[in-house]
C-alpha cells in the first residue's frame, strides 16, 4: 500500500484510508465482531489510517475502534471529529464549535477511544455561530497538550480554510469528493494545495451508488439514511444509473471493477489525496485496496474525463436541510 502525507507537516499514511461509520451508524444493521474482523484485515494489507467521529453511533463507532487500538497499539493512525451534539435516541441537536465543547469533546473521545493522544482531530462541521478562530484556537490548545497532534476541518469552504489555518496549521479537510460529487474543484481543492493541506474524501463511492451494486432504493434497509438523499430517489435515482453504468462499462473494458475505477480515479487527482472509503465487508476491502495500484496513461485520463462531462447527476448532496452545514 502507497503512503501520502497529510499536509506538509502531518501524518503519512496509507493512499487509502478507511471510514469506519458505516459500522456502527446511518447504513442499517451492522455487526462488532464482523466489523473489527474488518478492521484487523485492513491493517494487515497495509491501511492505517482509521476515519471516525464522536456522533458515529453516539459514540458507538469510537468504542469500537478503542478494542482495535487496545490490540494493535501503534498501528494506526487515527482521526475522529467533534461538533454535532446528538441526543440520545440519534437526532443532532445542534453544531457546536465553542472552546468549552471543544475540549469536552476531545476529553470524551480519548475516554472512549482509551489512548492519550488523538492523530487527527477534525471539526466535523463549522459552527455559523462560533468565529473559526475560536473554534480552532481551541483545538491548537489541544495540541499544546499534548491531547492531539495534527487539527482537520470538515465540509469548509475555502474562505474558512484560510482563516483557521491563519491561526493553527490545517493538516486536512475532509469532504465529499468523488465522481458524481465534484464541487470541490473548483475552489476547496485549489486552496488546500495553496495552503499544503491534504484533501480526504469521504463517500468517495458515492455512498456505494458508483459501485453499481444500488439498483433501487428498495434494496437498502428501512432506516438506512440514503433513503432520504435526493440522489436516491425516484427520478434522480433513474437518471443518476446512467452514470453508475457508464462507468461498469469502462471498467469491464479494462478489467477492473466499478469501485477500483472510481477510487483510482480519485488517488490521480493528486498526491495529495486520500480517499476513505467506507465498508463492513473483507471482500469489498480487498477489492477497494487494489485501485492503489492502478495508474491511468493519459488516454485513459480522456476516457474518464469525457464519460463524466456526458453524465451529469441529478439530486443534491443532502437533503435541503442538511446542505446547510456544508462548504460553510
Amino acid at each position: 500500500m502507497p503512503r501520502r502525507r497529510l499536509g506538509t507537516s502531518g501524518p503519512e499514511v496509507s493512499a487509502l484510508g478507511l471510514g469506519c461509520m458505516g459500522m456502527s451508524d446511518f447504513y442499517g444493521p451492522a455487526d462488532d465482531a464482523q466489523s473489527l474482523a474488518v478492521l484487523h484485515h485492513a491493517l494487515d494489507t497495509g491501511i492505517n489510517f482509521l476515519d471516525t467521529a464522536d456522533m458515529y453511533g453516539i459514540g458507538a463507532n469510537e468504542r469500537l475502534l478503542a478494542r482495535l487500538l487496545a490490540a494493535r497499539p501503534g498501528e494506526v493512525v487515527l482521526a475522529t471529529k467533534f461538533g454535532h451534539v446528538r441526543a440520545p435516541d440519534g437526532t443532532v441537536l445542534r453544531i457546536d464549535g465553542s472552546p468549552a465543547y471543544v475540549r469536552e469533546a476531545c476529553d470524551a473521545s480519548l475516554q472512549r477511544l482509551g489512548v492519550e493522544r488523538i492523530d487527527l482531530y477534525y471539526q466535523h462541521r463549522v459552527d455559523k455561530t462560533v468565529p473559526i478562530e475560536e473554534t480552532v484556537g481551541a483545538m491548537a490548545e489541544l495540541v499544546k497538550a499534548g491531547k492531539v497532534a495534527h487539527l482537520g476541518l470538515s465540509e469548509a469552504s475555502a474562505a474558512t480554510i484560510r482563516r483557521a489555518h491563519a491561526v493553527h496549521p490545517i493538516a486536512a479537510v475532509q469532504t465529499e469528493y468523488s465522481m458524481w460529487s465534484r464541487d470541490v474543484e473548483a475552489e476547496i481543492l485549489p486552496t488546500c494545495r495553496e495552503l499544503g493541506i491534504a484533501l480526504v474524501p469521504y463517500s468517495p463511492l458515492g455512498r456505494g451508488f458508483l459501485t453499481g451494486a444500488i439498483r433501487s432504493a428498495d434494496q437498502l434497509a428501512p432506516d438506512d439514511r440514503r433513503r432520504v438523499h435526493p440522489r436516491f430517489q425516484d427520478g434522480n435515482l433513474d437518471h443518476n444509473l446512467a452514470l453508475a453504468d457508464a462507468l461498469k462499462a469502462l471498467a469491464d473494458e479494462w478489467s477492473y471493477t466499478p469501485a477500483q475505477l472510481a477510487l483510482a480515479w480519485l488517488l490521480d487527482q493528486g498526491p495529495d489525496i486520500v480517499p476513505i472509503p467506507g465498508t463492513r465487508s473483507t471482500a469489498r476491502l480487498e477489492e477497494n485496496t487494489l485501485a492503489a495500484g492502478i495508474h491511468f496513461d493519459e488516454g485513459r485520463r480522456a476516457r474518464l474525463a469525457a464519460l463524466l462531462a456526458e453524465h451529469a447527476v441529478a439530486g443534491t448532496r443532502y437533503p435541503a436541510a442538511q446542505m446547510g452545514s456544508v462548504n460553510v
